[in-house]
């Protein structure tokens, strides 16, 4: 499960981490990381990621760093 913490960096961290597990694919859209935190912590995870240029459609691959992949 991604941490409680919502700050871009970490939301990023958990995301590679569920990309190198085979959890999601890098061409899924980054709204699926949400099926990873409590429902209602959704919304804080959504609002950083939007804060930091991100559309919630686009790959999660977008999100990760291109050193990170």
């Amino acid at each position: 499960m991604l941490q409680t913490s919502y700050c871009i960096d970490e939301i990023k961290k958990e995301a590679r981490q569920l990309v190198e597990c085979g959890v999601v694919d890098g061409q899924q859209p980054i709204w699926v990381l949400c099926e990873f935190i409590a429902p209602g912590e959704c919304i804080e995870m959504e609002n950083e990621i939007e804060q930091n240029h991100y559309l919630l459609r686009a790959h999660i691959a977008d999100l990760i760093d291109q050193e990170d992949r």
